[in-house]
């Protein structure tokens, strides 16, 4: 079945699923996804990760404009997700559960101890029985750090406690066969471009995402060892729907041998910068080793300490993923210097590894 033996499920609720056309939030609709809930999670850990909380701010009020400036959707979230937290405690109290509301921007699950600190936070709500309803903190979110969509959100917060199913609720039955469009491709095993072929990517009224963000979200939960779910939720009791009449789109994970540490790095959504590397440094990566200052050909972007760094071949090919060592000022001034000089160089002592083995997740 759907989510049997799955310890710790995530289900992502997409605006157009919990809120109507006139921008009123769908209370038949949640008490019968409760109703679903109720009967197939048993003892598994569920997180809810609700988009809606500017569409029911707009409603509350009375702002019908579609285009809204970031400053003002800001404003209108922060009305909205009040409302949005209070539909469903008052809903899953009368179900006899608790729910806590955890608000995430980008930075909370790109740095790894913020990242950490996420993870307690839902080991703790989880120990309290407690169901922890997760939005994007579109308060504080500006357009360049910002998720833009729940899809990717839920996840990175799938990967980031260990779930084992993230179910995506949408306005489609799952991902469609492009040759036939009536046809819902039922297992999807990788990730390439045929799959994509396949995504047409129109959005709803009030959705930020559409097919090509969740395929984004497929593949974290693929090299994270998630099973992802694409199912319809027009229609009431959706998960009961998506079970008995197995009808979506099922991404089966890889059997991944990565540590939550590796998981975590190769799951990132983007990378604070590039470091290009010579032949010989790319060979050693191959085998295992870890990147030196003298195998950096040139560096690409603006970094610190300890951020997410992609690197990259002589051919342009992304070769791993790693946590760098050193910021980028720090790199250009000792690329292509062997380990010994780093010191005179920079003045102080340091590191010898611009990416230790341990923190660097082949691709």
């Amino acid at each position: 079945m759907l989510i049997d033996n799955s310890k710790k499920i995530v289900i992502k609720l997409g605006s157009s699923t919990v809120i109507d056309s006139k921008g009123k939030f769908k209370k038949k609709w949640v008490s019968s996804l409760i109703k679903d809930i109720k009967k197939y999670k048993k003892n598994s850990d569920l997180v809810i990760v609700s988009s809606g909380a500017i569409a029911l701010g707009q409603n509350y009020l009375k702002i019908k404009k579609k285009k809204i400036q970031l400053e003002m959707s800001q404003a209108i979230a922060a009305v909205g997700q009040i409302l949005l937290a209070g539909e469903y405690q008052k809903l899953f109290e009368k179900n006899n559960y608790k729910t806590g509301q955890i608000l995430i921007t980008p930075d909370d699950t790109e740095q790894r101890r913020r990242a950490l600190n996420v993870r307690r936070t839902f080991d703790n709500l989880f120990k309290m029985n407690a169901i922890p309803i997760v939005n994007e903190n579109d308060t504080t979110a500006t357009t360049e750090i910002k998720y833009g969509d729940n899809d990717r959100l839920a996840a990175r917060v799938a990967q980031i406690i260990g779930a084992d199913t993230l179910i995506i609720l949408s306005d489609v039955d799952g991902l469609y066969n492009k040759d036939n469009k009536k046809k819902i491709v039922k297992k999807i095993f990788e990730i390439d471009s045929n799959t994509y072929a396949m995504a047409d990517n129109k959005k709803n009224n009030y959705g930020s995402g559409g097919i090509l963000t969740k395929l984004d979200a497929a593949k974290i939960c693929m090299n994270a060892g998630c099973n992802m779910f694409i199912g319809n939720g027009k229609k009431n009791n959706s998960l009961k729907n998506m079970i008995e009449n197995k009808i979506y789109t099922h991404f089966v994970p890889k059997i991944s041998t990565l540590d939550a540490k590796e998981k975590w790095i190769i799951s990132s959504l983007n990378s604070s910068g590039k470091i290009y590397i010579d032949n010989g440094a790319a060979k050693a990566i191959e085998n295992g080793k870890s990147l030196l200052a003298a195998g950096v050909i040139k560096i690409q972007g603006e970094f610190n300490k300890g951020e997410n760094i992609l690197i990259v071949d002589e051919n342009n090919k992304n070769l791993a993923r790693g946590l760098s060592s050193f910021t980028s000022k720090e790199i250009d001034k000792i690329k292509g210097k062997q380990s010994n000089e780093i010191e005179n160089i920079l003045g102080y002592l340091s590191k010898t590894e611009i990416i230790h083995k341990d923190d660097m997740v082949k691709l």
